[in-house]
Order: C-alpha cells, then structure tokens, then sequence
C-alpha cells in the first residue's frame, strides 16, 4: 500500500512538471529551474540567492557649477555560489556623453561629460580607473577574486556634471535639480544572467539590487533636499519653525505648507549656514535619489497606509509656485497612497514617505516621483496616480523592467485605470483608457504591433515596446481579473507578491505563482497572451434563432482571449447583455459557440469587447 501510494504522488508530481513546463522557456532560465533557484510552484527555489549591498554615501551638490561631487563605501556581498573574477559598476548617467549608445536622438544641451571617477578602491586596493572610456555599465577585472559568500568593500570618489536638458534627472532650472542615478552602482548578479550588462539606452528602464542605504547630500544655504528615505536630521539643517511644521504634517490628514514662496526667498527656511548636510536612511530598497531646490514650494500631510496597524506615510510635494495642478498633488497622492493600500492591489504601502517633485520626467523612483506641470487637473492626477503605483512594480518586487518591462509597466497602468474608475467614473476611465492607451495600438496592423508580450524589452522598438510594456500587458491583467472574478484574483496576485516581494521575479515566476495562488493550470492563458502573436479581433460568423434560444459562433480572428459581452436587441428595441469571460476560449482559442435565451424575436445580435478594442469592430454586428 506504501509503495502504490508514493507511485501515486511521484506520478501526480511527474504530470504536474509537465504541465508546468508546457510554457517555452530560454536555456537559462530552464537553468535556473534546474539549479533550484526558482521553483515551478512559483516560489523562491530552495537555492535561491541574490547579492546585496550597503552603502553609505556623500553627495555635494555644487549648484553655481551645476555638478555633484560624491564619495562612497560600498560593503558587497556575494550571496551566489560562484566565484567573481569581476565586478561591474553601472552609472546611469553616463548617458549624456555624446558616444553613448541612445535609443533616439539627443540635442546639445543633452550631452555632457559624464562620470569622472577619481579614485576607487576594493578592500583597500588602488585600482587605476580611467572612466573617460566608460559606458554607462562597465566591467571591473579584479585583482583578487570573489569568493562565494563573501564580502568586499569598495570606496569611490566621484563627480558628474547635471545635465542642462532634465529629463529623468538634470537641471530643472537654474537653482532646482533632480538627481537621479547620480552614484557608481554595482550591478545586479544574478541566478538567471550573471552580471547585468545590458547597456543604458534611454529607453528601457532600470534593474537594481535590494541595498541599505545612508545618504547624505550637502548642499548650499537655502536650498532645501527632499530625498529617498527617512528624514534623519530635520532640526539640524531647518529652522525651528519649519522643522516643527514637517513633524506635524507627519499625523496630519491636512495639508501643511511648510515652505511658501516668501518664505523660501527670504531665507526663512533652512538653517543659515553656508552649507547643510541633510540625512537620509532607506533599508531594502532598490536605489536612492533626491531633488534640490532655493526657490520651490513645500506641502506635506500624512495618510494612513496601513489601517490594522494604524500605520501613516510621510506624503509631501515640492514645486514651482506658478504650477497649478502641484498645488494639489499632496491631496492626489494621499488618495492614490490610500487607495493602492486597501483597494488594489490591496497592499499597505510599504515605504515611509512619498515626494511628488515637479520636474519633466513623468518618472517613478523609490518613495519619489518627478512629474512635469499640466493645466488638466485630471491628466495630472491620472500621471500621479501611474508613476505612485510603480511603487509595488519594480520597487517592491524588484522587477526587471530592462528585460521585462511588461512586468511593472503593464500593472501600473492597470492599476491608473482601476484607480480612475473610482476618481472618474468607469465611463469616462474606459473611454481615456481605449483613447490612450489602446486605440494606436489596435488600429496600427504593422508587424512591430503584434510582437509577443514575452519579448524581451530590449529587443523591441518604438511602437512595440511601448504596447507590450503598456497597453497589451495591461489588458492580459485585465483579462486575468475578469478570468478568475476579483476575489480569485486578488488571492493569486498576493500569492504571488507574497512570493517575490524584496527579490527579483521573471516572467516565469509570475505565470506559475499566479497558477499555485489560483489553484489552477493556467498556462493556456499564459500561452495566449504571452507567447504569440495575437491581437484584438472578434468576428460574429452566423447567428441561429431556435425555441427562443440564440446560438452565436464567434471566430477570434486576432486570437487574444479576451472578455466581451454579448448585446441582443429585439424586435422592440429592448437589449439584454451577456458577460463571457475568457474561460470560453480555454478549449479553443479559434472559434467557439455561445448560446443566449431571448423571450421576443431579436433583430440584432453584437458583440462588444468594452476596452479590448476590436481591430475590425464592423464585422461585430449581425443584423436579424
């Protein structure tokens, strides 16, 4: 009986692999699973491992030169199995040196000199660095190898230019900078690529390590920092007035001003002395940055992020005065902060602080977002509410957004059409939604459109990196959701979230996490939307009316399995509405039959898809 019950369980265990390995996947992520650094479950493997590092850095920032100049020590460690005979460094910014590899043009004021490194030092050890020759992610041989599971300590002295044309970093204006990226990294090793060296291009975006971090900035009198992390020292750089106004807006459900216009060009704001040190601390988190500024504006207020616990986040906004719309940005992420927390995805907020800073990126960064000015009040809420939901994709996850932007860029505009629901109304969300973010997309037949989701993001352009990151990924989510019904789903997506929160998930471990959490085999669905070249296209073949009883075959021409209602008017013009969900293409994804009742004689049957948008909308109309 022993023996016949454990053939049972491997033969359950055997079919469950098989079912589970039905999904392509490249060499080395079938690597990864057969090491054991990634499980079919879903779940972290029980030899999964990722490196760490702790920095502690010093930034000053030089606002009549309009560079920053640093030092840092980096303590690595090398958490992997495998002996390191190098180390790669990745300065982002080095993308505004006129040899950089770009992925469009870049006007004159874009270009600078990039980063000069003038010393750096492993365990001690002078290393002759010439960064004149260097990328923006460069390969350090070393003098004495790594060994797995051991640390080492690097020290660099370094100092860049701002870049005068601010995109997501740079000049602002003459006395406001945005800085980002603006330290030496080490790069991400990991179970799956080793070291990441995929170079910066601009458009992609960025894949980092969990790290501690201290950073302190200095900078000149008046300017104040706003920055990544917990506010260490606010009574040794502000005066007293101001430091007592940002304590209370920490508990405060109204908005604070806690610099005005005035105050700031009076000088009434930061301690007098010729230059302040500000300090910050952020742990487990996958990377810092801060923005400055002598003559921007200061609202903060709190909201509460976690309500079992009681628990508040720092949500503050720095800004030009003349920006209108910034005015109101501390109420719009106090909303967002809520919503995201308790609604979707339903997870509390896990940082301490939010900082809306108006600059011209529209851009996500840890506990920060830079967004530029608009008069619509709603598009700039709409943009607040995309860049603050980034916090759960990449920053919570740790996403890979170089490879797969899908992975974070999809659930964030998910979640600004969830939200905008609630903020706007499901009319007019679905309507900026199909408007915004589908209708190109879905009316563009061009081959660039039909890549499959699960392309690498380097490996597409232009239009196709744009809809698979945004538009095509954000529907296979809402396709999901309308697949399992909201409960299932939110299970599934926390299961999943539970898994990889504070690691580095791939494609693979979101499809098979999701499956565990759902208690189902999705991987015709993962198939169908990630692995093929399918759009948005239904088509009513024949209608067939028996004992008030309609029978529709419907072909799916583009092949995604989609939702979409049935609408069947009769002869009185009375309409009924019948919901299928996408499980209705699980058997086939090619042509199905439905059947709906009708109690009088119909005239018309059509099928409408809502916000999946049809490629060819005429032929989804069947006269009677």
């Amino acid at each position: 009986m022993t023996r016949i019950c454990l053939l049972c369980i491997l033969i359950t265990l055997s079919n469950s692999f098989i079912s589970a390995q039905d999904l392509y996947m490249p060499r080395n992520i079938k690597n990864a699973y057969t090491k054991g650094t990634r499980a079919l479950t879903g779940a972290p493997g029980p030899d999964y491992w990722q490196n760490k590092g702790v920095y502690d850095i010093n930034v000053t920032v030089h606002a009549d030169t309009k560079s920053i100049s640093g030092t840092e020590k980096i303590v690595y460690s090398n958490n992997s199995p495998d002996t390191l005979s190098m180390i790669a460094i990745r300065f982002v910014n080095n993308i505004h040196k006129p040899n950089a590899p770009r992925s469009g043009m870049a006007g004159n004021d874009f270009l600078d000199s990039g980063l000069h490194i003038a010393s750096f030092k492993i365990d001690g050890t002078v290393y002759d660095i010439n960064s004149d020759d260097w990328g923006t992610v460069n390969p350090v041989k070393l003098k004495s190898a790594m060994m797995p599971h051991s640390n080492a300590t690097l020290e660099i002295e370094w100092s860049y230019p701002l870049s005068r044309q601010s995109g997501r970093e740079g000049q602002i204006d003459s006395t406001t900078f945005y800085c980002a990226y603006s330290y030496p990294r080490v790069s991400v090793y990991d179970d799956y690529n080793g070291w990441d060296m995929i170079p910066h291009t601009d458009r992609q975006e960025f894949y980092n390590d969990f790290n501690d971090y201290t950073l302190n900035v200095t900078a000149p009198k008046n300017f104040v920092v706003w920055a990544t992390g917990d506010f260490l020292n606010p009574d040794e750089v502000l005066q007293p007035a101001i430091a007592q106004r940002l304590k209370t807006s920490y508990t405060s459900d109204s908005v604070i001003q806690i610099a005005g216009f005035d105050e700031m060009q009076q000088g009434k704001i930061t301690q007098q002395n010729e230059w302040n040190t500000w300090k910050f601390k952020a742990d487990h988190i996958t990377d810092v940055c801060f923005g400055t500024s002598k003559n921007y504006v200061w609202d903060a207020a709190s909201v509460i992020v976690d309500p079992e616990n009681n628990r508040r986040a720092s949500v503050q906004s720095a800004y030009n005065d003349t920006a209108k719309d910034f005015h109101a940005y501390t109420r719009f992420a106090q909303h967002a902060l809520r919503y995201f927390s308790t609604q979707w995805p339903g997870v509390p907020y896990p940082f301490s602080k939010m900082t809306s800073f108006q600059g011209y990126a529209d851009m996500e960064y840890p506990m920060m977002i830079n967004d530029g000015t608009t008069d619509n009040l709603s598009f700039a809420q709409l943009v607040a509410d995309h860049e603050i939901a980034h916090t759960y994709f990449p920053f919570y996850m740790g996403i890979n957004e170089t490879r797969y932007a899908f992975m974070d860029e999809g659930w964030a505009t998910t979640w600004e059409y969830i939200i905008g629901i609630e903020e706007n109304g499901k009319t007019a969300a679905d309507n900026f939604y199909k408007s915004f973010r589908i209708r190109r997309y879905i009316n563009d037949p061009s081959t660039e459109e039909d890549q499959p989701i699960i392309s690498m993001s380097t490996q597409v352009s232009g239009a196709g990196y744009g809809n698979n990151s945004y538009g095509k990924a954000s529907l296979s989510y809402l396709a999901l959701k309308d697949l399992l019904g909201d409960d299932l789903f939110k299970k599934a997506l926390h299961h999943y979230m539970d898994n990889w929160n504070g690691r580095h998930p791939i494609p693979w471990d979101y499809f098979y996490s999701i499956n565990t959490g759902a208690g189902q085999n999705l991987n015709w669905f993962w198939n169908n939307w990630f692995f093929s070249n399918n759009y948005l296209d239904l088509k009513i073949n024949n209608v067939q009316l028996k004992n008030n009883k309609t029978t529709i075959t419907i072909q799916n021409v583009g092949g995604f399995a989609i939702p979409f209602n049935v609408i069947a008017t009769d002869k009185n013009g009375r309409q009924t509405t019948q919901h299928f969900t996408p499980a209705v293409w699980s058997k086939n994804d090619k042509t199905i039959t439905v059947t709906i009742d009708n109690k009088a004689a119909l005239s018309a049957v059509k099928l409408d898809g809502g916000i999946f948008m049809d490629a060819t909308p005429g032929d989804n109309e069947y006269k009677l």
